[in-house]
């Protein structure tokens, strides 16, 4: 039994206050100006039925909602935010979806591919985290802050979904020192105490490192984590055990690994030293799931639509 974030409580309380105008500028993006679309089907009140067409995670709830509620449509969901998509034949029913057709129409396309996008991060996390922990790892899968810019709300969203760490949100969450920093600022060491001096005590300071001596110096300068960067999977083992022996009861940090990380090789990395896996192949470049938004043909109402 894998413990996830959703078995302590709705995601829906993390989101910030400004998400629901990041929903309003996606709806503005796609109805610029005048809906011809919208002109022909008017108002009338019709059920449409939201379809799974593809196995994997259901994430993205509550921006699906959001989007119909901003097009004056209510959501009745029949699957649980997290759970498995199984597909019966072609397709499962997920959701009903009510309100004036025009609304139905206006919502669909962004609501579908933001619940596409989100429930393939969802997907792929949990997948990678369902190997990780199969291997006997306990550690910490994490994504990292290589998303979509205007889009990074839904895809750390379905990150968490999944089971993963979304790792810092932003530059302002944790102080993150890759080469770029150190070169500027002429050391390691120097760099580290910058960091400290100015994020206080309740930010912490990650410092990304190339090799064993680079690491010593890191938590030696007070780092909190160590990222061993484009390391080979005997070198993570070998560096982190020997960090983890050296500095045992004098320095606290963690270890973390990224470069190049995915489902294929994630597993060649791993072991009890090792606190942290960060990829970004949880979030990049992922399968999404396949979804449809279809209004629900009455009685008399002529031939029904093709899902």
């Amino acid at each position: 039994m894998i413990e996830l974030p959703l078995d302590h409580g709705s995601l829906e309380h993390l989101l910030p206050v400004s998400w629901k105008s990041q929903v309003a500028a996606w709806l503005a993006e796609d109805t610029p100006s005048f809906d011809v679309g919208g002109f022909v089907v008017g108002n009338d009140l019709r059920t449409a039925t939201l379809w799974g067409k593809s196995s994997g995670v259901l994430a993205g709830v509550p921006f699906f909602n959001e989007v119909f509620t901003q097009c004056g449509c209510t959501v009745e969901w029949h699957s649980r935010e997290g759970s498995h998509i199984e597909t019966h034949g072609d397709k499962t029913a997920l959701a009903t979806v009510s309100g004036p057709v025009r609304g139905l129409l206006e919502g669909e396309r962004v609501a579908l591919n933001i619940l596409a996008r989100c429930s393939g991060i969802a997907s792929t996390s949990r997948r990678l985290l369902i190997n990780l922990r199969s291997a006997g790892w306990q550690g910490t899968l994490a994504g990292t802050r290589k998303t979509t810019p205007g889009f990074r709300v839904v895809e750390k969203y379905g990150m968490l979904v999944g089971g993963a760490d979304t790792h810092r949100m932003d530059l302002s969450t944790m102080t993150m020192l890759k080469d770029n920093h150190v070169w500027s600022r002429g050391s390691i060491t120097q760099a580290v105490k910058a960091a400290k001096a100015a994020g206080g005590f309740s930010l912490k300071v990650e410092v990304e490192v190339q090799s064993e001596e680079e690491a010593d110096e890191a938590i030696a300068a007070g780092a909190d984590i160590v990222m061993l960067d484009n390391f080979t999977g005997e070198g993570v083992k070998a560096t982190s055990r020997s960090l983890k022996e050296k500095w045992n009861g004098k320095k606290h940090f963690l270890v973390e690994v990224s470069g190049g990380l995915t489902e294929d090789n994630a597993e060649s990395y791993l072991c009890n030293d090792v606190d942290i896996l960060s990829t970004s192949s949880i979030h990049q470049g992922v399968r999404h799931i396949d979804f449809s938004l279809k209004i629900n043909v009455e009685k008399g109402d002529g031939a029904a639509a093709s899902s």
